[in-house]
């Protein structure tokens, strides 16, 4: 027998059937008129996160939330990461039930500022100050040929027809994808990132569990877990010679490796070993090189470092 109960699922399914921790967000757009709105949001998450041209989240909402209306107009919003203060919470909540804009911007608590992306830019939202870090974005709405879908569609829904996973993608639902134009992080954040993060050098992220009931938003603030704890990751164990001379000699016809090379390999996980492998053979056909030396290996390496240092 089971040590499960069957739970049926229904629309909404993270909030009135399952418990899932999420982020609590205050994305900001800007309005027709002018001015800007925030909604609060759990839904958002990383989508393009490696091997694309650029990076991406992923936004669910309702279509026909301002937010929605207003990312199918200009394309452009910033994702406030909020801190777990009650205060800050009791705010996010009151700014994510719908309402007309205007009316829940006039007692607005949050204090704001222009972004860096492109402050020029009139659709360019302002980004909310207390906020621990935010992600300046553009929506693609060229996937799935979603420029399509227009506001002025949407009354009660959204007619159809829908996309898949961009866009209009039910009678009352939304995805769009986010292009990261910038991340702004405060100076206490960037530091820790960049010199080394310490159990001390987490911001008090709120943790939003899906669920509520017909009167309560439930999260936990971060210092209920106390100080976040670190388990060291297993060191990688070191792969035998020849195997990673079966992987390299599978990699081209042309370009080849020395034992003396492919010893810097040993301790590459085996799920990366074929991208690394690829990676210094793509390298070797741009500067006319057929054997790949340990010299070669040590120029690669250099030339990752300084690009993982210029994106920083």
């Amino acid at each position: 027998m089971s040590s499960f109960k069957d739970m049926r699922i229904v629309d909404n399914f993270y909030q009135t059937s399952s418990f899932i921790p999420m982020p609590t967000i205050c994305i900001s757009t800007m309005n027709p008129d002018g001015s800007f709105n925030i909604g609060s949001y759990s839904l958002c998450f990383p989508y393009y996160i490696a091997g694309k041209s650029r990076y991406a989240m992923v936004l669910e909402c309702r279509n026909t939330s301002n937010t929605c209306m207003n990312l199918l107009r200009t394309k452009k919003c910033a994702l406030n990461f909020i801190t777990d203060e009650k205060e800050t919470f009791k705010e996010a909540v009151r700014l994510g039930f719908p309402g007309p804009s205007e009316e829940k911007m006039k007692d607005l608590k949050f204090r704001t500022e222009p972004g860096i992306a492109d402050p020029s830019d009139p659709l360019r939202p302002p980004v909310i100050r207390s906020a621990f870090q935010v992600f300046e974005c553009t929506w693609a709405d060229e996937l799935e040929n979603a420029s399509k879908f227009r506001a002025e569609d949407i009354d009660d829904g959204h007619p159809g027809p829908y996309n898949d996973f961009n866009g209009i993608t039910s009678k009352y639902g939304a995805h769009f994808i986010l292009y990261i134009d910038k991340i702004l992080m405060k100076e206490k954040y960037y530091d820790a990132i960049v010199n080394g993060v310490k159990n001390t050098s987490f911001p008090p992220v709120p943790v939003d569990y899906g669920y509520r009931d017909s009167t309560n938003f439930w999260y936990t603030r971060f210092p209920k877990f106390g100080k976040p704890v670190s388990e060291p990751i297993p060191a990688p164990k070191e792969a035998d010679i020849s195997s990673i001379r079966f992987a390299a000699d599978r990699c081209d016809d042309v370009v080849k490796f020395t034992d003396e090379a492919l010893m810097n390999f040993v301790k590459v996980p085996r799920p990366f070993l074929k991208t690394v492998l690829n990676g210094c053979v793509n390298w070797a056909k741009e500067n006319n090189v057929t054997l790949i030396t340990n010299e070669h290996v040590k120029i690669i390496n250099d030339k990752r470092a300084q690009e993982k240092a210029q994106r920083k």
